[in-house]
Formats: structure tokens, C-alpha cells, sequence
């Protein structure tokens, strides 16, 4: 199961990284340590010839990833963390997108990568665009799972927000480095 993936992961990610965490390094060197137990946990349950990319911003024949926002104009889009095939496996290309931020970081970053997620998970919008599994879509979708995951190294604490579907389906949290 996809969750269990990206759940044991971040326990591995957790254990091997708090000290990391509570150095203060940048989310991008987060996301680049989480990508390693995340590829091998997905490449080990199921999902051989999937890949976790930190800041990947490609997609078929080497375009930038874009999105539509709320308005329907085209954004160009990296995400922190994706697990997918870089488009090897047409009927099921992407797994899961990961945006992660540390607790003091702004409130309007926070509210863009949930936006973010909203749209990467949803498998069409408004019928503008669609993933039929068949066709690479022209805008980035179709992701079966994205979580923001919000790391708070002040109290060594973590929130997880789950979305699916262009919803938020769940939350959770923890402490970690205890």
C-alpha cells in the first residue's frame, strides 16, 4: 500500500536525519535525505521502477512541469519531493508529491503548497485536463497521494497533512529525535 510507503519512510527518515532536522539545514536537503528511504521502501513494496526526485521539474520530452491554478493559468510547478517513474509507467506515472516546510517558515508559503498538492493529486480539472493513463496529460496530475509534511525542530515534532484527490483526506503527527 502506497501510505505504508511513504509512512515507513518517514520513520526511516526520522531515525537517520533529527540530528539533521535540528541542525537547521534546508528543506531541500531534507527532502533529498527522505528521497532515499522513500525510493527504496516503494522499490521494495511493489513499486519497482519508481524514483523519488528532490525539485524535479521535467516532464515528457523535457518540458517544465506546469499546472492550472484556481484562475486557469498555466504555473510552472517544481514540487519539494515526487515518487514516480519519469514516465516509464504511462498507466500509473505518478505516486505520491511531497512538499515539506519547517514550522517558522510563512503562513502564505504553506497555504501555496497545499494549493499545490490540491492540484497535483486531482485527476482532472473542471475536464480542462485529465490523466487517462494512456496519454501524458498537458498539466501535472494524477498523483495518487501528496502530503505536506511541516517540521517543527523547536519541539522536535511533525505534522502531516494527507491529501487525495485534490482533498485533504487526513492529518497526522509525531515527535521525533526523542
Amino acid at each position: 500500500m502506497l501510505s505504508q510507503v511513504f509512512n515507513e519512510a518517514l520513520q526511516a527518515f526520522f531515525e537517520a536525519e533529527a540530528q539533521n532536522i535540528l541542525s537547521g539545514v534546508s528543506e531541500r536537503n531534507l527532502c533529498a535525505r527522505l528521497a532515499m528511504p522513500l525510493q527504496v521502501f516503494a522499490n521494495e513494496n511493489g513499486y519497482p521502477g519508481y524514483y523519488a526526485d528532490p525539485e524535479y521539474n521535467r516532464k515528457q520530452n523535457g518540458r517544465v512541469k506546469t499546472i492550472l491554478d484556481d484562475d486557469m493559468q498555466v504555473v510552472t510547478i517544481t514540487c519539494d519531493l515526487i515518487l514516480h517513474s519519469r514516465g516509464e509507467v504511462m498507466r500509473k506515472d505518478n505516486l505520491i508529491a511531497i512538499e515539506m516546510k519547517k514550522s517558522e517558515r510563512p503562513e502564505e508559503e504553506k497555504i501555496s503548497d497545499r494549493s499545490r498538492l490540491r492540484a497535483l493529486t486531482k485527476s482532472s480539472f473542471d475536464g480542462v485536463w485529465s490523466y487517462d493513463g494512456e496519454a501524458h496529460p498537458e498539466h501535472v496530475c494524477g498523483y495518487e497521494l501528496g502530503y505536506f509534511v511541516e517540521l517543527n525542530p523547536e519541539n522536535r515534532s511533525y505534522v502531516v497533512q494527507v491529501f487525495k484527490a485534490g482533498e485533504l483526506i487526513d492529518e497526522f503527527g509525531g515527535q521525533f529525535g526523542l
